[in-house]
């Protein structure tokens, strides 16, 4: 179905699949679950360097990524979703980053902004950690260094297709949990 144009500028997207008739529309939990997960996503940002100044910029009014349902930041564990790791992770750093993953409530995101976060960037030495997917599961990666505002907001579009398309059952099937087991997670 295609978005609809009304007066005054006005666009209403495009509703999930269902039945609908004189004054009703039927559709399954998991869409209309998916729908709102989709566009209230409250991100952790996990800044460490020039990768958080990037998403400073994604923040600000030019880019604005409030326009994605990401206008809440979350700076606790327990009240956000989606863990945005930006930037240089020194090994010593790493069991604080799990503990916060750890921390955040089911269902939760994670995504790998920058070279350093995604694979350790220029730094292969020995004090830092060669991407963060050796300590935490990632759903998307970003790469650059930095990344420019507009591949931040294309992970975070690639996230929102992730969220609004995951199954509700997807976090109790076995491999979800053989993947946690991985990681050494229950």
């Amino acid at each position: 179905m295609e978005s609809t144009s009304i007066q005054q500028g006005v666009t209403i997207g495009n509703k999930p699949e269902g039945y609908e008739g004189a004054g009703f529309f039927a559709t399954s939990l998991d869409k209309v679950v998916g729908l709102a997960r989709k566009n209230s996503i409250w991100p952790l940002p996990f800044a460490t360097s020039c990768c958080g100044i990037e998403f400073m910029a994604t923040m600000a009014s030019h880019y604005d990524l409030a326009r994605f349902g990401s206008e809440r930041l979350s700076f606790s564990p327990r009240q956000a979703d989606l863990l945005m790791v930006m930037g240089t992770i020194a090994k010593k750093m790493g069991p604080i980053l799990r503990q916060v993953y750890e921390q955040m409530a089911e269902p939760r995101w994670v995504i790998s902004v920058g070279a350093c976060a995604c694979s350790g960037g220029i730094f292969d030495t020995y004090s830092v950690l060669q991407g963060i997917d050796r300590i935490i599961p990632v759903d998307v990666y970003v790469p650059g260094c930095p990344p420019r505002p507009e591949q931040i907001i294309d992970g975070i579009l690639k996230i929102q297709h992730l969220v609004e398309t995951e199954s509700l059952r997807r976090r109790d099937s076995p491999e979800y949990k053989a993947m946690l087991n991985k990681y050494g997670m229950e």
